[in-house]
């Protein structure tokens, strides 16, 4: 698999992660989700796979589209899967509903590019 098609597997990835995490908190209110503990946990493991993803996209990919915080996405999940003491629910919840939906809107537009390229 060359650079660029790793790029856009991974590409993917995120755009699944964060359908996942907007399916699951649809129907919950900032109240109930920081009230549930199965929730955030899903949350939580989401945000995880989006910066897993995240930090295999090539470098030349990432310089090429600077609009996208890379390097947060991939220091979310590092707060998230070694120091989850510190992970502030409030903040999680507030970029759910904040930053995801155009970061899947700029995602989907790469993934749209390609196929129209291939």
């Amino acid at each position: 698999m060359n650079e660029s098609s790793r790029d856009y597997a991974a590409i993917w990835d995120m755009t699944q992660a964060i359908r996942e995490i907007r399916q699951f908190t649809a129907d919950f209110s900032e109240k109930s989700y920081l009230e549930t503990l199965w929730i955030q946990r899903v949350v939580e493991r989401n945000f995880e796979i989006l910066g897993e993803a995240c930090r295999r996209i090539s470098r030349e990919f990432q310089q090429e589209h600077p609009a996208i915080d890379w390097r947060n996405t991939v220091a979310l999940r590092n707060i998230i899967a070694h120091r989850y003491e510190y992970v502030d629910h409030e903040i999680l919840w507030s970029i759910v509903q904040n930053t995801l939906p155009a970061l899947l809107e700029s995602l989907d537009r790469f993934l749209q590019e390609k196929s129209e390229n291939t």
